[in-house]
């Protein structure tokens, strides 16, 4: 732990400098340690960092500073003992099952996740006897009734993606702790800048460092947040032999993204706000996602447990597919990309984008229409957006 990590500290604070530890040369900046190996002073030294007993750098598949800093950083940000960096938000995931689950094991997840960890889950963790119930999202009872004795752990995105549904993070945190079961979290929407969840109860938090940790859509890369206890025994190990690898440099520029996190979040907040409200007086559309809005049935859960509503907005536009495709089209200043949590604004059409993948009756259930448009609300001026966005809504 660095001088820095101190946890009487503000988050702010810790975005700029948890984490850090200077070396020799004095730096202010954060270094990169692009070095795949580690010199040690002997043969013995050698045994005794690869054995363990003795802390330190081995080999950068599983220690490097400049990924440890990231990872510390994380940590603190999130109200975390440890993390660990991996090298993409679906890698993390990955991790989750191959360090977590065994033959037999049972796992409850939401409907309302990203099309990629549904597969995961269906197609690949299934190939090795771990069976998954999938159950609405704020359906609580549904949680209850999903319930086995062989249930490892409950997977969850709040909000979730594309519509911004928010499940009560306490609720289902009592709920797996009174089954011997896990809560995870996966925080990217949010961020731990909107939410904390390991202090409402949840054991684990996932992210996609992919989206707003970096923030400029330049690097991919992934993170886990949870006790020293469950990644040193479960995680840890898995990579450490099987290498889901954060590269030193993605880290770097994870480092100087969380750096300004705090600050972007806030402004990303105002912009979906004031993009949210536009969009629910358009006549075109006949719905719109945002739990900012008072229109959105969790909105008194969002301001219980978020300090914010984040950058992401869905609406439902009333002529479907055609409909969203026109508009889509019609963009020129938006980035047409799947992507989310840059600078810029981007928008998609999640049914044949990120849940493209998924069967049609899986899609329905996930509340993902032809109608339905994602926009993640960049930094640009409102009135800007709500121009590019009007030549095709007209």
């Amino acid at each position: 732990m660095s001088k820095f990590d101190s946890p009487d500290k503000s988050i702010d604070t810790h975005a700029v400098r948890a984490g850090q530890e200077r070396t020799g040369e004095s730096e202010h900046s954060d270094p990169i340690f692009v070095t795949s190996s580690y010199v040690f002073d002997s043969a013995a030294d050698a045994a005794e960092r690869f054995s363990g007993r003795v802390p330190g750098n081995i080999y950068s598949r599983f220690t490097n500073p400049t990924v440890r800093t990231f990872e510390r950083r994380l940590a603190a940000m999130e109200g975390g003992e440890r993390c660990l960096a991996v090298s993409s938000g679906m890698a993390a995931i990955t991790a989750l099952g191959m360090g977590l689950l065994k033959a037999g094991d049972h796992v409850v997840c939401s409907r309302s996740v990203f099309g990629n960890t549904v597969l995961l889950f269906q197609n690949f963790f299934a190939k090795f006897a771990v069976e998954t119930s999938f159950v609405e999202l704020t359906d609580l009872q549904a949680w209850q009734d999903a319930m086995r004795p062989q249930t490892r752990f409950l997977y969850v995105e709040t909000p979730s993606n594309p519509l911004t549904e928010i499940v009560d993070i306490r609720a289902l945190a009592d709920l797996a702790d009174s089954h011997g079961s896990l809560l995870v979290v996966d925080n990217v929407f949010c961020t731990p800048i909107l939410q904390r969840p390991l202090e409402l109860g949840a054991d684990l938090v996932v992210h996609s460092a992919t989206k707003y940790l970096d923030g400029q859509g330049r690097c991919i890369g992934g993170a886990i947040v949870g006790s020293d206890d469950l990644i040193e025994q479960y995680l840890y190990p898995f990579l450490r032999t099987g290498g889901p690898t954060m590269s030193p440099f993605n880290a770097w520029v994870f480092l100087t993204g969380l750096e300004t996190l705090p600050v972007r979040m806030k402004a990303h907040c105002e912009n979906a706000m004031r993009l949210a409200h536009w969009l629910e007086n358009r006549s075109e559309i006949s719905r719109v996602y945002y739990p900012g809005l008072h229109s959105h049935p969790q909105y008194a859960l969002a301001c219980e447990q978020q300090m914010g509503a984040g950058g992401v907005l869905s609406f439902e536009l009333q002529g479907g597919k055609d409909a969203a495709w026109k508009l889509i089209d019609a963009t020129r200043m938006l980035s047409i990309t799947a992507n989310l949590g840059d600078v810029k604004t981007t928008i998609t059409h999640p049914a044949t984008t990120t849940h493209g993948r998924l069967s049609n009756e899986e899609r329905a259930a996930a509340g993902i229409t032809d109608g339905l448009v994602r926009i993640a609300v960049g930094l640009e001026s409102v009135d800007d957006i709500e121009n590019d966005l009007e030549t095709g809504l007209g």
